[in-house]
């Protein structure tokens, strides 16, 4: 231990892990804790975070309504460039990191506060994720990691030292989950206990908010999603808020099971982990996005955005959100959005998300003439065609005459 630490603002959920921390730090550094919880649409009453760190002798506790603005200026941010780390994860989890990050800084500064303190262990992602953004944001910040410096290795460890510090938790000794989870309102994700084995299908009581797309309703639901300038505006007609529109979508897509994931992902830390995600409305949206954007983005842009995307998804991923290479991509990706006007129609049945429609009355690219097989009326003339094969044909004439030296 350093310099003498005052006061820290710890990211605090309530659950045992941010509980033990709080005494600990409260023990470990005899300095005052601030705690901070927010809400970001995690579906949990957060009165009992309250009342816990009011039992523990917090005096200053914030407690902060963020689903618009997490959705408004993350999610959506962040949907616009169709984001999926190895292909398959809408980074759920990543993309909360830098706004409690964000908050946190910003409480710290208000209350006078001269460390950071968070609950991610130190084999994951979020500490990373967590401290990159803190460094971004303020640089020369204390931040305290725990799990990186108490000898409390093991939930057991954690239990009992709760039970000696009379912090109350409900534990799997109480009947609680055996999974690790993170909800928010973009995505439910679940690790460890019986996931650990890779193999192992996951058991149909843990997906907590996707029906079971062999249960779902045996009629199909259509949809539609409207976009202005790439981001989705309105939910069959009705314009709706950020928050409020991606709550709507996960109500839709849940009823039909859509958006279940079960990924063996990379983490940055090097460790391979099996994750299992829930992400309804997320899908929808990603599905219905790419459908609009396939008749108002022009081709090479639509194709470079693709390129892009993966570095994009691992930028936030590994907690780069604040990285001035992630600002750089946001400005192409956004410029390519400007023109991306229109609406997509969605079929759901039984876990899919099928796009049977897409229109737009300002911004189209697709001319009915030019994509005919019937008559154009002299739109195109067939015959350029021969001209344009021959000219991409020469290098690999060149290259096959060069194979028979």
């Amino acid at each position: 231990m350093s310099a003498r630490v005052r006061k820290v603002v710890l990211a605090y959920s309530g659950g045992l892990d941010t509980s033990v921390i709080l005494k600990w730090l409260q023990e470990t550094y005899g300095c005052e804790v601030v705690t901070f919880t927010a809400d970001i649409g995690q579906g949990e009453e957060l009165g009992p975070a309250r009342a816990k760190a009011e039992a523990l002798g917090v005096r200053e506790i914030f407690v902060d309504d963020l689903r618009e603005e997490f959705v408004r200026d993350f999610v959506f941010p962040m949907l616009r460039a169709n984001p999926l780390y190895e292909g398959a994860y809408l980074l759920g989890t990543s993309i909360a990191r830098p706004l409690i990050a964000k908050r946190q800084i910003e409480i710290a500064e208000l209350t006078g506060a001269d460390a950071v303190a968070h609950g991610a262990t130190g084999k994951g992602n979020d500490q990373v994720r967590f401290e990159l953004a803190y460094h971004a944001l303020k640089p020369g910040i204390r931040v305290i990691a725990p799990w990186r410096e108490w000898d409390l290795h093991g939930r057991e460890r954690l239990l009992a030292y709760a039970e000696r510090h009379g912090i109350p938790v409900e534990g799997r000794r109480q009947g609680g989950s055996p999974y690790s989870m993170d909800a928010n309102l973009l995505h439910i994700s679940y690790e460890g206990g019986p996931l650990e084995d890779p193999w192992r299908e996951p058991e149909p009581e843990m997906w907590r908010w996707t029906a079971d797309p062999r249960r779902a309703p045996d009629e199909p639901e259509y949809v539609e999603i409207a976009f202005e300038r790439g981001d989705p505006v309105a939910v069959d007609g009705q314009r709706l808020s950020p928050a409020a529109l991606l709550a709507r979508l996960n109500e839709l897509g849940a009823r039909h099971g859509v958006g279940r994931v079960d990924l063996v992902e990379n983490r940055y830390v090097g460790i391979k982990s099996r994750g299992c995600y829930e992400t309804p409305g997320g899908t929808l949206l990603l599905q219905a996005r790419r459908a609009v954007e396939s008749i108002t983005l022009d081709r090479e842009a639509a194709h470079l955005k693709d390129e892009l995307m993966p570095r994009y998804a691992s930028l936030v991923y590994n907690g780069y959100w604040f990285s001035p290479e992630r600002r750089a991509l946001q400005a192409l990706i956004d410029a390519t959005q400007e023109r991306v006007n229109g609406v997509a129609r969605l079929r759901l049945y039984k876990g899919s998300a099928q796009v049977v429609g897409r229109r737009s009355e300002t911004d189209s690219l697709y001319d009915a003439a030019l994509g005919s097989f019937e008559d154009d009326a002299g739109a195109y003339d067939q015959k350029d065609a021969e001209g344009f094969i021959k000219i991409n044909a020469l290098r690999l004439k060149l290259d096959t005459r060069r194979q028979d030296l």
